[in-house]
């Protein structure tokens, strides 16, 4: 019997308009410019403006265009799966609102939280599905508007995350392209670095909450910093020598874009340079669940069909993981 796998067969990113720049930040928190982009290698990031406007919001017009690029219907989705930590509602689940926005009436879907290691989670997850024959047509969405649970008086976090979405179409292969291999990792003592310290059930909403301002991002950056650089690279190292990939055979590094300083690390693990590896962080900040999906979109053209990819990611909980996919088509 011909082994089936998940391939992806179009990819689509959404970045809104507004630019929030370094510059600007250094107008509501002490920090500057300089210090910013040497120590996180961000100069700008991207923010949703307007009044009702969610993360759905986001993944709208990135799902359209891909349909369209592809040339099929949203009636044609099977499953949809969002990954994000910044749903539209704590129910129902962001993917059940977005089967209603896009037209998917004949598809099912459920959110997937895992922080920024999200994309990755859905994505070996949404594979699952194809190579069981259970669906054809998978979108796996990573999308995140981390404004929302920002604070801009907090510069040890407004200044590292930004808006954003990103989609890619899971379809069968009989090729061998596609979803090759994946470890998944999580560590849940490491949720005292890297969490939002009130909104769940643990410690619900309250007067006393709102005006602590415990709804925001907390982090202390040194211990998660530490941990992302050795959960990257290790993972990352851990998956090419399983599939006995060598520097010479990988085409492309994707990285979770949380840092410069870790993606350089994780990319020296490998012996890789830098000419391979995605990188676009200058210009979007961390997206949490969408800078894999968003890396692959800015570089969709460079992609042929045959690389190899090797796509890592660190997040808060912690959690981490690496997939190794092999691309399904030429632009």
């Amino acid at each position: 019997m011909t082994k089936i796998t998940a391939a992806i067969t179009a990819v689509e990113g959404y970045v809104p308009d507004f630019v929030l720049s370094n510059e600007k930040l250094e107008q509501l928190v002490p920090t500057t410019s300089e210090w910013i982009e040497t120590r996180t290698g961000i100069k700008e990031r991207r923010i949703l403006k307007g009044e009702g406007l969610g993360t759905s919001d986001m993944c709208v017009p990135a799902i359209q265009k891909l349909l369209e690029k592809r040339g099929i219907s949203a009636l044609e989705i099977d499953l949809v799966i969002v990954a994000t930590v910044t749903p539209d509602y704590v129910f129902p689940a962001t993917s059940n609102v977005l089967c209603d926005k896009i037209g998917a009436t004949n598809a099912w879907g459920y959110d997937l939280g895992a922080a920024c290691s999200g994309f990755l989670f859905a994505l070996a997850t949404g594979s699952q599905f194809i190579e069981t024959g259970k669906c054809k047509k998978v979108l796996v969405v990573g999308a995140d508007k981390m404004s929302s649970i920002l604070d801009y008086t907090d510069r040890s976090t407004c200044i590292i995350f930004g808006d954003g979405a990103g989609v890619v179409l899971l379809e069968p292969n009989t090729e061998g392209y596609g979803v090759i291999d994946s470890i998944l990792k999580v560590d849940g003592s490491g949720r005292k670095y890297l969490h939002q310290k009130a909104g769940g059930s643990v410690k619900p909403p309250t007067h006393e909450t709102v005006d602590a301002r415990e709804h925001f991002v907390f982090q202390d950056g040194q211990p998660v910093f530490k941990r992302a650089v050795a959960g990257m690279a290790d993972v990352s190292a851990e998956i090419v020598e399983k599939n006995n990939l060598k520097p010479e055979d990988i085409a492309w590094l994707t990285p979770h874009q949380a840092n410069k300083r870790i993606i350089d690390a994780t990319a020296e693990r490998l012996g890789l340079a830098p000419e391979k590896v995605m990188l676009n962080i200058e210009r979007y900040g961390n997206t949490t669940a969408a800078t894999l999906p968003l890396c692959l979109w800015d570089y969709e053209k460079k992609l042929k069909k045959g690389d190899n990819i090797i796509l890592a990611t660190f997040g808060a909980g912690f959690t981490w993981g690496a997939i190794y996919l092999k691309w399904a088509y030429n632009s």
